[in-house]
């Protein structure tokens, strides 16, 4: 997948859908990556128990290394440890945060997200994460990026060194609002797997940032 150079632009973070089954989570993964740039997908547990979510996070890790990305579990710091993911994205107060960087870090990406508020985000900032997620994973439900993410990232982005992740739309015309806030990543996850071409959608999604996205200076 990441054969060429990697791009000085807002990059794609992935996040992964629910699936029935590993076979399926590792069908609809490997479709999507092939299609191109993806800086890391995140693998959310959804529904299910520890010991489902260890044998999909299992099946899909070296799908998700093997394609050039990094592999990070969401909320369980055990799964993240026993599959040899690359990260751990935690949620909660800033002193959960600070505790998972401060035992996992730097040996794992180590982020946090569904922040709603300013002073939320600089508390979490003082815990010095890899990075912010302004959104709520599973809340894409909407063609357009949600106001308030818009809001945050543009905000964070102007002062904070700690990259952030905006979360878009499920629709990927979302990217052109989301990618004006110059955030470094954008979360794309209905608008890339809700259709029956996730290889497409991603191939799509990367023209539109290499056309809109604002490059980064060096």
């Amino acid at each position: 997948m990441n054969t060429k150079t990697t791009p000085e632009r807002c990059r794609i973070v992935l996040i992964a859908p629910p699936a029935a089954s590993a076979e399926e989570l590792v069908r609809i993964l490997a479709s999507a990556l092939s299609g191109g740039d993806v800086a890391s997908v995140l693998l959310p547990p959804y529904d299910v128990d520890e010991a489902q979510f260890q044998m999909l996070a299992e099946a899909a890790v070296p799908v998700i290394q093997n394609a050039g990305a990094a592999a990070i579990i969401v909320g369980n710091t055990q799964v993240a440890g026993r599959v040899k993911a690359d990260g751990l994205h935690i949620e909660g107060p800033a002193t959960a945060i600070a505790d998972a960087v401060s035992r996992f870090s730097p040996k794992l990406i180590v982020g946090t997200g569904n922040v709603k508020n300013r002073h939320t985000a600089l508390e979490m900032g003082e815990a010095q994460p890899d990075y912010v997620l302004f959104g709520k994973i599973g809340a894409d439900t909407k063609p357009d990026a949600h106001p308030r993410n818009i809001e945050l990232a543009d905000w964070w982005a102007g002062m904070i060194e700690i990259p952030c992740i905006i979360q878009a739309g499920n629709n990927l015309e979302s990217i052109f609002d989301a990618v004006s806030t110059g955030a470094e990543f954008i979360a794309l996850g209905a608008a890339i797997f809700e259709g029956n071409n996730p290889e497409s959608a991603i191939r799509e999604a990367n023209r539109l940032l290499d056309q809109h996205a604002p490059r980064f200076e060096e």
